[in-house]
């Protein structure tokens, strides 16, 4: 293929997790449980926070957003892998990977930007409870969500479009299972320096932004539940907040992990294994997580599938 500009190339090629045929079955069943798992557990969170009107507070309706943004996030990549498998076939059109990568871009931005607005959220519960209801009304909460979907899709919709002014040469193969944009960029022939720029520039923005918050936030809750005088006020001043911790202890260790791996590794494929975590293994734990942390969950779950 000659060189041309981005609306030359037809097709790339997604090389997977592994090259070994007789381990493909394998792959498919195991990510065909975990993507299954994933959209259910999340989906009986949204269902039960949504039918409980006890739960219908800040906290549960940021994690009704978290739970649909995580079945969103790995419907972006799994499903493609899944059919890939299944038909052979390692192909994804040009416009299919620009696609992809728009939305998993988009959906990874909206997790970790909402999981700032947790934070912010216990903050105020903790630090400011007396105003809690007054700080937390529904008009902020419904401005956090669109302000975090605004920033989401401008992030996506500039990086995206970064990656259509680029030149592929004839190596169109991508190490990995799905269009990521980092991948993609390097196997570009053109000069990637401004995309380089624009990613970091990104990255550092929207991603150390929101973790730096994130710090902060929990940096006031402690200093917060460590004036409380009773063991008993500091356990449960701390139970409301320790779900919320654990996930994000599982997103931003999980994300630092893979490109750690990326950086660390000349290995392609072992750094889409480790990103396999990040993708699809994260959102699938997190229903767990507050579901078993969590007795306001449990109970929800329980009544409503004993309905």
């Amino acid at each position: 293929m000659e060189p041309g500009n981005g609306t030359q190339i037809s097709e790339f090629l997604l090389l997977g997790l592994s090259q070994a045929l007789e381990l493909q079955p394998l792959i498919f069943g195991l990510f065909l449980s975990m993507y299954l798992v994933t959209v259910l557990g999340n989906l009986f969170i949204i269902l039960a926070v949504s039918s409980d009107s006890h739960l219908h507070t800040p906290m549960y309706f940021f994690l009704c957003n978290l739970s649909l943004v995580d079945i969103c996030f790995t419907s972006t990549t799994i499903p493609k892998m899944l059919w890939n498998i299944q038909t052979q076939s390692k192909v994804i059109t040009y416009e299919g990977c620009i696609t992809q990568m728009y939305f998993y871009i988009l959906f990874a931005m909206l997790d970790n930007i909402i999981l700032t607005v947790m934070a912010y959220d216990r903050y105020v519960a903790i630090c400011h409870p007396l105003h809690y209801m007054v700080i937390m009304n529904p008009q902020l909460c419904g401005l956090l969500v669109l302000v975090t979907w605004i920033l989401s899709v401008l992030n996506s919709s500039l990086n995206s479009f970064m990656v259509l002014g680029l030149r592929f040469c004839s190596d169109l193969e991508i190490p990995h299972f799905f269009c990521e944009l980092s991948q993609v960029v390097q196997i570009a022939c053109s000069d990637t320096f401004p995309n380089n720029i624009t990613m970091y520039f990104s990255a550092g923005l929207l991603g150390g932004g929101p973790f730096a918050g994130i710090l902060y936030s929990y940096s006031k809750i402690i200093a917060s539940i460590c004036g409380i005088p009773s063991s008993q006020g500091k356990y449960k001043a701390f139970s409301t907040c320790a779900s919320h911790l654990s996930v994000v202890s599982l997103f931003y260790g999980t994300s630092l992990g893979v490109y750690l791996s990326f950086s660390a590794s000349q290995n392609s494929h072992s750094s889409a294994a480790a990103s396999v975590m990040y993708t699809v293994v994260t959102p699938m734990l997190n229903p767990f997580i507050y579901s078993l942390r969590n007795n306001d969950i449990k109970r929800a779950l329980q009544r409503f599938i004993g309905r």
